[in-house]
């Protein structure tokens, strides 16, 4: 190992990659860490280095796809002006980042649920850090006059309980298409505020 960590890391990302490709095709309670091990190439003793239990890993593949989805939000709004163009901009990195990771999508959204206090709270702690991440694109947008003044802690929790109801669908179907969910979801929450694409 070099003096910036960089095989701690590669390790620990092998075995990420490992855990997520296991729980995704076998589930989280039917998941061996025996199996993750072997498909990451690495010991046990690196595993319980980096994580100290199966529960442990699986929060931190679901904490790694939420930062995923927090910085293409973010990426996406760079160079738009405060305001509805942000908020659209970032609705949209989410959706399509939610169509470009499905297998990290259903771990987190599917997997997790009735897996115990633990997962659940992790749920909605990553369910209010998004939730907050609209609210603040949303204030920006009542501030610069796009939109009327509204809840817009209320308002951001709905539109993720929208969010996460269509794509809970589409994870477990493929339906409807991500094409879809942009045309129909997309303006119905822009209208929800009054605002028209």
């Amino acid at each position: 190992m070099d003096d910036t960590g960089s095989f701690t890391r590669s390790t620990r990302e092998r075995i990420l990659d490992a855990a997520l490709n296991i729980f995704s095709s076998k589930g989280f309670h039917d998941t061996k860490l025996d199996e993750i091990v072997a498909e990451a190439h690495a010991s046990k003793g690196s595993i319980y280095f980096h994580f100290p239990n199966k529960e442990k890993l699986f929060i931190a593949l679901v904490d790694q796809f939420a930062d995923v989805i927090e910085r293409r939000a973010q990426d996406a709004i760079q160079g738009e002006a405060q305001g509805m163009r942000r908020v659209r901009a970032a609705l949209e990195a989410v959706l399509e980042t939610f169509a470009k990771y499905r297998r990290p999508a259903k771990l987190l959204l599917v997997q997790a649920v009735g897996l115990g206090t633990v997962f659940e709270r992790k749920r909605m702690e990553v369910t209010d850090r998004f939730a907050l991440l609209i609210k603040t694109y949303l204030d920006e947008a009542v501030a610069a006059g796009d939109i009327a003044p509204v809840n817009t802690h209320i308002v951001a929790h709905a539109w993720m309980g929208a969010i996460y109801s269509v794509v809970i669908q589409w994870v477990y179907t493929g339906e409807p298409s991500k094409d879809e969910i942009m045309d129909a979801l997309l303006p119905l929450l822009l209208q929800s505020v009054g605002y028209s694409i």
